[in-house]
């Protein structure tokens, strides 16, 4: 008796979007299929699944313990939102001895349906980060007496809803800030700065319309800045590390002294990032929109908005209970990039001096995309990661040294 051979061994979904990307949400039916294809009569003891959703953290760090010797501290966390297991064929048991307990499969392509439910608690939104992600997949697993057991996995995508059209995220942000420049015994007028946008709450795609005031009293030439920044926060074993990235920014006329720069409405769009991860409890996604001023040879002065990017845009097209997978279909017209503008300083530099000196450069924001929403996010999860600036969490390291700054005017 000649064994046949496996030929193709795979898993596919059932998609639900025009786009057929695999997305689903909490409480979504995940359907699909098995699909083993032989060249002749093969005996199975049995063919499996195991679906399953994790969020995983893993970062290293380096300590020197004396003048030659160093350790190394690993920190790893994970959250488990999903573990499902499906027998298609066979049973329990594997062992070799069980003959009758084997399965005939004739030649040619077969098909083996599976179904489960999503849990209806919240789940984390697909996530792929530095240093941890959030990651969905079904694998399929085929046992034969005396092979190997042969293994594939195929990933989809979750999305956990975030709806925009709520009292928080419809309200407006602002701020107002103002600083006076000296540099040794002289010094010039205030500069000033008030900003708003009109709700907290954005979808991809969506322009954040900015407005803004910025009034120059100083001796120097300003330029009125606004960036949008991803936040990654990642928690292990009480230790906590923080990313920021750059992913949208636009630049305003440059403001000689005495002049006045006000942005009616000044526009900046949204790329097609991840949604904001809120309920994770080891990993965290956050946005927020930095307007600042361009200060030649001082700190820059900045107001900080906080954003949330959802899921659900404004004046929702379908209901809280319907499948990601049929709304996001409709979100083509959302999609286009804008123009490169000029890349602002890093994070780091507004934040704090003692940054300024370990600071990375930012990557400018993506100039092309095609496709929908889901495709993007399917390519950007598979990107290798790309630079960031990272923050140390320490309160006492992290701090405004404003005062300190050598262009600071000392008392007569």
């Amino acid at each position: 008796m000649v064994l046949g051979k496996v030929k193709s061994f795979t898993v596919s979904y059932d998609c639900l979007n025009d786009s057929n990307v695999p997305v689903f949400s909490s409480g979504d039916s995940v359907s699909g299929r098995v699909i083993l294809e032989v060249t002749g009569e093969i005996r199975v003891k049995s063919l499996k699944i195991h679906a399953k959703g994790l969020a995983k953290v893993r970062w290293t760090e380096s300590r020197n313990a004396g003048s030659n010797t160093a350790y190394t501290q690993n920190y790893t966390e994970e959250v488990e939102y999903l573990n499902h297991r499906h027998i298609l064929i066979g049973h329990e048991r594997d062992e070799d001895n069980f003959e009758d307990c084997l399965s005939t499969i004739q030649s040619g392509r077969h098909e083996y349906a599976f179904s489960f439910e999503l849990p209806q608690t919240p789940l984390a939104t697909s996530f792929e980060g530095k240093h941890g992600n959030v990651r969905y997949w079904v694998k399929a697993e085929l046992h034969r007496p005396w092979f190997l057991p042969m293994k594939v996995k195929k990933e989809f995508t979750v999305f956990e809803h975030i709806d925009i059209n709520t009292p928080l995220l419809l309200a407006p942000q602002a701020g107002t800030k103002d600083k006076t420049l000296c540099c040794w015994f002289c010094t010039s007028g205030p500069i000033s700065l008030s900003a708003k946008i009109e709700r907290k709450g954005y979808t991809p795609g969506e322009t954040i319309q900015i407005f803004a005031e910025i009034e120059n009293c100083s001796s120097r030439i300003v330029v009125p800045k606004a960036a949008l920044y991803q936040t990654q926060t990642f928690f292990a074993k009480g230790k906590m590390k923080e990313l920021k990235q750059l992913v949208a920014n636009l630049r305003g006329e440059s403001l000689s002294s005495g002049k006045t720069e006000t942005w009616n409405g000044k526009m900046l769009k949204i790329p097609p990032v991840s949604p904001s991860i809120l309920d994770c409890s080891i990993i965290r996604v956050e946005y927020s929109l930095m307007v600042y001023v361009d200060i030649p040879g001082a700190m820059n002065l900045s107001l900080n908005l906080p954003l949330v990017i959802g899921t659900i845009p404004l004046h929702p097209f379908g209901s809280r209970t319907s499948s990601v997978s049929s709304q996001c279909s409709m979100t083509m017209s959302w999609l286009s990039l804008p123009e490169r503008p000029e890349a602002p300083p890093s994070y780091s530099e507004i934040i704090s001096e003692e940054h300024q000196h370990n600071r990375l450069e930012l990557p400018p924001a993506r100039d092309e995309f095609e496709g929908p929403l889901l495709a993007y996010i399917q390519e950007f999860r598979y990107l290798p990661p790309p630079l960031y600036s990272e923050i140390d969490p320490n309160p006492e390291r992290v701090r405004a040294t404003e005062e300190r700054r050598p262009d600071t005017c000392p008392s007569r």
